[in-house]
């Protein structure tokens, strides 16, 4: 069969072709229409806003957010405090989507065409196991069923499509569409690495992203504003990357919940645009909203060299105007100085990304926990790290060792362990492989013995077939953003170290976690010395980016072509429609239904732990099929074991205790609606929108907190789930398995009125009643939401 009979019969084959149809020509300026904000109208409407708020000085972040206010008026009325009080109603200029839940949920809207420019990427489902094009031909192959369906939807809504092998979705929206000042939604919790253009890129649920695409104002309580003031000047082995980890480290996983990081001072305006992408990045890592820095010679330059030259122009006019960057005198809630002089190498882990320890510090680290001086795997790139400077940057190091006769271990695959370890590579985007290879980078890490993956998440989002270290203590160096046990290679017991890229290669050449190649020397292999010199890199390549493939690019804004069939199997294991799902005050009552206790879950629970990624991101579009691994990793406080779930209604046939989502499923054949009760920041983690339909799926109606992650807490609530805090943190041990509980001035909420209380009475199984006070943060909307069963059933009743 030639290539063009197979494109012909298979669209999604043309990205087996990469490598013999690439080109090297430098990008031209592309047409900039659909992705240039309209700055002329932002700037009119933030006009409007400064009037309703006294003319008082507005930070960078107030200025993006307050010019997509749905309705000023609405949400700023009375113009006292906002920030942290008021709901606020946008309307973002684009959305990016990640897989099908988003897309699954826009169709049951009944809309022909999304209401903004929307993209729909493939990069959670290419599985890292030998090298680039053999894993990109076999999860071509093996998703076929998911990437067609995923193709022929975007061709009938009007969607550009990204297909597998094209790239990470946060690389692909930095070099495509990201532009300083917009709004934009993904459904993904690492959104804000757009921020590195000087926008708000807010990472969201699925059914959030269908507010958008449908053209519904999307809700966001307006987020307090930290300063992070930027002095000095990185240098030697410091880069961006360590700015945010020892951030992380200041702030923890939950101190950025609720709020938004702009980035201001001198600072800022040394570093480049990819490297603000990787601090926005992980911004995600401390909870926050999102982050923004304002424009900067930087931001032109890359977007120039990206061939986006008219919105560099219509920038440059829109920073004249003061648009960009923040009023001289603008407050913010907290400010963070950091002098980026005094910064050195961090590194982060194992299992939580805020647990900061400075490179200097690291080896007695290690030696104090009493763990092995070793590691068995080195990985760069991720959407966080996988840009030409890193690529380049890395290189550098590559060079330095390969002169000093060092290599990494030649491997025939990537489980291979020998005298040092595997060193592993992920380019960030089509556009950045093509340009790598072209400059030699990707030959110069090859020669090393590093194996390139394909353009894709890979391992960082647990999609790699590691076959060493399966089920034993190891620990792994990498340039990702999240560290959470299981995360990278299904083995609880991994510790992922975070760090730079340059830091992870350099240590490679060691496999020692106790090498500082600031200040240590590797002994070669004829008895002397060798110290690395600080790794130097090219922000923007000197020749300019090369496209590569050029399949890989959708042309901009497509026609709906409405009679296309999107066809997914009855007996799909991989794809179903959603079905709405119930309202549960169909018999008029204001109060839920009683609800029995399924567990009381202990500890860190984020949403790895509540929807596990890895082999079950092949359900992601089989709702069904996906919710057998609901809480699969949590921990019951009531015995401490994971996966337990006690069943104390149980059948004479059936166990008292089994696993979780056994006896959530016992739960729902029995029609029995249930509840959990949870520990802090319940949720932190991805954008997984599963962590909130799965239990919906099975049955859950409230989920009672210590407090809850932004995004998952929206989740819920768009999935018509109600979330509830504690007043006191201390009550969540007096609710257990098996309790009763009974929603007590919910009806108050819903008749609107705004002072009214809520709390739950809790039957204990021995007859005794205690009622618990508790605080929500459920807007008026988000009632209405809830009223209706989830806020599709709730959109579609109003379109209808």
């Amino acid at each position: 069969m030639t290539a063009g009979t197979l494109l012909r019969a298979n669209p999604a084959s043309k990205f087996l072709f990469r490598r013999c149809l690439a080109s090297h020509a430098p990008l031209p300026e592309k047409d900039c229409s659909s992705i240039t904000p309209p700055y002329s109208a932002l700037v009119k409407k933030l006009g409007q806003v400064r009037k309703l708020l006294n003319n008082r000085p507005l930070t960078l972040a107030e200025k993006i957010l307050y010019s997509h206010l749905h309705d000023p008026e609405k949400s700023l009325a009375g113009g006292g405090q906002i920030r942290g009080e008021a709901y606020l109603q946008l309307s973002p200029q684009r959305v990016a989507m990640q897989d099908a839940s988003a897309q699954l949920q826009f169709m049951s809207a009944g809309l022909g065409k999304c209401a903004v420019p929307t993209s729909i990427h493939c990069d959670h489902l290419i599985q890292a196991s030998t090298g680039a094009d053999a894993d990109l031909q076999r999860s071509i192959v093996s998703n076929k069923e998911v990437f067609d369906f995923l193709e022929s939807a975007a061709r009938k809504y009007g969607i550009e499509f990204w297909g597998p092998g094209s790239g990470i979705i946060h690389q692909i929206v930095l070099e495509n569409y990201a532009a300083p000042g917009m709004l934009m939604f993904v459904p993904d919790s690492h959104t804000p690495n757009a921020g590195g253009l000087g926008l708000l890129a807010i990472g969201v649920g699925g059914a959030d992203a269908v507010d958008a695409m449908t053209g519904t104002p999307w809700e966001l309580k307006a987020p307090n504003i930290v300063g992070v003031h930027l002095t000095g000047k990185l240098s030697g082995w410091a880069t961006p990357k360590d700015l945010i980890l020892h951030l992380a480290g200041k702030l923890t996983v939950r101190g950025g919940t609720g709020r938004i990081l702009e980035y201001f001072g001198p600072g800022v305006f040394n570093q480049s645009c990819t490297g603000l992408a990787t601090v926005a990045n992980m911004g995600a890592e401390v909870g926050a909203t999102t982050s923004t820095f304002p424009y900067t010679s930087n931001m032109r330059a890359y977007l120039i060299a990206t061939g986006r030259g008219p919105v560099a122009r219509a920038a440059d006019e829109a920073a004249s105007q003061g648009f960009l960057s923040a009023d001289e005198g603008a407050e913010y809630d907290e400010v963070i100085d950091i002098n980026l002089s005094e910064l050195e190498p961090t590194i982060n882990g194992p299992f939580t990304p805020d647990l900061a320890t400075p490179l200097s510090k690291f080896g007695s680290f290690i030696k104090e926990q009493g763990w092995k001086d070793e590691f068995s795997a080195g990985l760069i790139g991720s959407c966080t790290n996988s840009s030409y400077e890193d690529m380049t940057s890395v290189a550098d190091l590559a060079r330095q060792a390969k002169g000093a006769g060092l290599t990494t271990k030649v491997h025939t695959s990537i489980s291979t362990i020998g005298v040092q370890v595997p060193f592993l590579c992920t380019p960030g985007s089509e556009q950045i492989r093509a340009t790598m290879e072209r400059d030699r980078v990707t030959e110069t890490l090859e020669s090393v013995g590093a194996v390139v993956l394909a353009n894709a998440c890979g391992p960082c989002i647990g999609q790699w077939k590691r076959e060493d270290k399966t089920d034993e203590d190891n620990a792994i160096l990498t340039s990702f953003n999240r560290n959470f046990k299981a995360r990278n290679d299904g083995n609880r017991l991994t510790m992922n170290f975070l760090a730079s890229p340059t830091i992870v290669t350099a240590m490679a050449f060691s496999g020692k976690l106790s090498f500082n190649p600031v200040t240590d020397k590797l002994v070669l292999p004829n008895g002397e010395s060798f110290k690395f010199s600080p790794p130097s890199g090219e922000d923007l390549p000197s020749a300019g980016f090369t496209p590569g493939e050029a399949a890989f690019y959708p042309q901009p804004m497509p026609e709906p072509q409405p009679d296309t069939q999107v066809v997914i199997k009855p007996d799909s294991q991989r794809l179903e429609l959603l079905e709405p799902f119930p309202s549960l005050f169909s018999d008029g009552s204001l109060e839920l239904p009683k609800l029995k206790v399924l567990m009381r879950v202990k500890g860190k629970c984020t949403t790895d732990h509540i929807s596990a990624a890895g082999p079950w991101l092949k359900y992601k579009g089989h709702l069904t099929n996906i919710s057998e691994n609901l809480l699969i990793t949590a921990v019951n406080d009531e015995g401490g074991e994971v996966n337990v779930a006690f069943d104390h209604d149980h059948e004479p046939s059936q166990p008292p205790t089994d696993t979780i989502p056994r006896v959530a499923k016992r739960f729902k054949s029995r029609g029995q609606p249930w509840a959990l009760v949870v520990d802090d920041n319940y949720g932190e983690g991805s954008a997984r929108e599963h962590a909130a339909l799965q239990p919906r799926f099975y049955g859950c109606a409230m989920i009672i907190a210590r407090s809850f992650a932004r995004i998952h807490e929206t989740n819920l609530k768009k999935q018509g789930i109600l979330p509830l805090w504690f007043a006191e943190k201390s009550d969540y041990s007096r609710i257990n398995s098996g309790d009763i509980v009974e929603t007590i001035g919910l009806a108050g909420l819903l008749r609107g009125e705004q002072d009214a209380k809520i709390k739950v009475k809790v039957t204990r199984r021995s007859g005794e009643v205690v009622e618990i006070p508790l605080k929500h943060t459920m807007s008026s909307d988000q009632l209405k939401w809830l009223q209706a069963g989830s806020a599709l059933n709730y959109i579609r009743s109003q379109m209808m």
